[in-house]
């Protein structure tokens, strides 16, 4: 669960503006306006399947499932979120929340999705495998390929204390450091077509679809928006919007990360019931994934390319130079 991702102490390192540069010659160096990358985010945001238990009372027949707001309950207040998301005056609106950061050859866009509870129906594992507040995504790489918004490559999705890798069908990707896990399928919505990924119950581990699919009937499905957020009509809704918020807007994560009540160190939430805590994206991390830069806590965040530049090969021209990279101050 992302009480693994999310229970992780370990320090994140402080980012610095340096960067290997590999860029093409006749690449541009000058980057978007914020309203191109509110389209970009959502030109690629995910088809995206949402697994519901309705078993155990902590699962709240369902709710406890879905994807919602971290200020769900009107407030920044990490440390009330397990018992307000029982409450019926708080409805779970969809949300999801998004950055992206541009090289001269890629733009890459986190996309992170939050749920109030970490949970299980176990009785015997109340409190030792549940946490409050829990947070888990995945980083979509999109090559500029000339068209306006670019193509999307692959993805690196949370799952707990682990990364998984994934291309798109057709892709040049190849393995890397790490073996890619498989390839996404994709779902038309909005007139494109986009990647299907999917969270699991209880723990909301990340993969794409084709490798994590809900099982039974019992699954929400998400689809991307600029504007409107919607709550599910039960656990079986098939087409429920979801906003997408920039993270470094007024009601972002970054924005609202040295708010000592929504974060605790500006980058992993508070709990109060249970065992563990989840991350913020800048504090994302794999366990075993290696040291080098892009590869600590937070490289998903401060230093994508050089995660990505890890985890694959066949990226063909691929700099490693930010000209716009809000967690690194370069904007």
């Amino acid at each position: 669960m992302l009480a693994i991702v999310g229970c992780q102490n370990s320090e994140t390192p402080t980012p610095t503006h340096q960067t290997v540069a590999q860029i093409p010659g006749n690449a541009p160096s000058v980057r978007q306006s914020a309203a191109f990358y509110a389209h970009l985010a959502f030109q690629h945001a995910p088809v995206h399947y949402q697994d519901v238990d309705r078993t155990g009372s902590h699962g709240l027949s369902g709710k406890a499932d879905y994807i919602t707001a971290v200020d769900f309950d009107g407030d920044l207040n990490s440390s009330n979120n397990w018992n307000n998301i029982a409450n019926n005056a708080y409805k779970a609106q969809a949300h999801a929340y998004y950055s992206v950061v541009e090289t001269s050859t890629h733009y890459f866009i986190i996309y992170a999705f939050f749920h109030p509870r970490d949970w299980t129906d176990n009785w015997f594992l109340y409190r030792f495998d549940e946490h409050e507040n829990d947070l888990e995504g995945l980083l979509t790489i999109v090559k500029k390929d000339g068209s306006t918004y670019g193509k999307a490559e692959g993805a690196i999705t949370v799952f707990h204390r682990d990364f998984y890798s994934y291309k798109a069908p057709g892709s040049s990707l190849t393995n890397g450091d790490e073996d890619i896990d498989g390839t996404f399928t994709t779902q038309y919505y909005g007139g494109v077509y986009r990647f299907k990924t999917s969270q699991e119950a209880k723990g909301h581990g990340l993969k794409a679809h084709a490798k994590q699919k809900p099982g039974g009937s019992d699954y929400v499905v998400y689809y991307p928006s600029k504007t409107t957020s919607e709550v599910p009509d039960d656990i079986y809704d098939r087409h429920v919007k979801y906003k997408l918020v920039n993270m470094f807007g007024a009601d972002g994560l970054w924005t609202n990360r040295f708010n000592t009540a929504f974060l605790t160190n500006a980058k992993s939430f508070p709990s109060t019931y249970g065992n563990g805590s989840a991350n913020a994206p800048w504090n994302w991390d794999d366990h075993n994934d290696g040291g080098g830069q892009g590869l600590l806590h937070g490289g998903m965040a401060y230093y994508p390319a050089e995660l990505v530049a890890a985890y694959f090969n066949g990226l063909g021209s691929f700099s490693k130079q930010y000209i716009y990279n809000p967690y690194l101050g370069i904007e």
